[in-house]
């Protein structure tokens, strides 16, 4: 497959960012990283399912986000970048100063919220009634902030902590914005067979409007279980790249070299999950 040749501004560990002078181009990769690595094998079509599965969500939900279009045919680009390798895996996006904080919401008690919960009764700074089990449904959704880290884990901070940074009238408009989109995205998922657990968001301000940025709702920024085989008090099979974390975590690896090629078998799999959550969530077949 072709790859962009162009430098990017920005790389991440699974998407890059370029520069465009009046907006931003962001293309999603079919890197797939995990324990904080960017592992050797890619996953394919990955990048081109989380843009469309990204876009399906701006257009359903109707707030106002960065979007401008997914077309790379109307827009002059850097020399070097292949136009054909950004159908379905780019977005020009408006440029927006970011919020420095990742809009979290829960609303099942699992992952770090299990293990803050095993240790403090409590999640986040949020007290939770006692006897709750791993992977349970919280009495509602909470909104739990987190710092953005460049390297390495978010920090899950409270929200004054968030409202010291952002200001408290814009900490109250963030949370408002995060608990009713979740909502909406949940009863949606709900309704085609996938719970919701959790999720983060990222919003950024762009001529006095708040926007919301960045993917969304995907499987890489999103806890997505089959319904059907939801049962709490245990891990819950998922469409995200938790199974690709079981794997190395069934290997030799150590966390601290570089990682294991996956064999073809996870890489299938992999790519079957994702495609499977782009199903349930728009009815339509990836590729159709």
């Amino acid at each position: 497959m072709n790859t962009p040749t162009a430098i990017p501004t920005r790389s991440g560990k699974v998407r890059d960012l370029f520069d465009l002078g009046d907006c931003l181009l962001i293309v999603a990769s079919d890197r797939i990283s995990a324990f904080d690595w960017i592992l050797p094998t890619t996953i394919p079509d990955k990048g081109r399912i989380l843009t469309r599965l990204s876009l399906f969500w701006f257009d359903f939900l109707g707030v106002p986000n960065h979007l401008l279009s997914a077309c790379p045919d109307e827009f002059a680009l850097p020399d070097g970048l292949d136009r054909e390798y950004l159908r379905d895996r780019s977005m020009f996006v408006r440029k927006c100063d970011v919020f420095p904080v990742e809009c979290v919401v829960r609303d099942y008690l699992v992952g770090s919220g299990w293990r803050d919960y095993q240790a403090t009764g409590s999640l986040c700074g949020h007290h939770l009634p006692e006897g709750m089990q791993n992977c349970e449904r919280l009495p509602a959704p909470l909104f739990t902030p987190a710092t953005k880290a460049v390297s390495g884990h978010d920090e899950n901070i409270d929200f004054d902590q968030m409202a010291s940074t952002t200001g408290l009238e814009t900490a109250r408009e963030l949370q408002q914005r995060s608990l009713d989109i979740f909502w909406r995205a949940s009863e949606h998922a709900r309704k085609n067979g996938i719970i919701l657990a959790d999720t983060k968001f990222e919003f950024g301000a762009c001529d006095g409007e708040i926007l919301l940025i960045d993917e969304v709702l995907t499987p890489d920024s999103s806890r997505f279980w089959p319904a059907e085989k939801y049962q709490p008090g245990q891990n819950q099979e998922s469409f995200d790249k938790q199974f690709v974390r079981e794997f190395l975590e069934s290997t030799t690896w150590d966390k601290n070299s570089p990682p294991p090629q996956l064999p073809t078998e996870i890489v299938h799999k992999t790519r079957e999950k994702y495609m499977q959550a782009f199903y349930q969530l728009t009815g339509s077949r990836f590729g159709a």
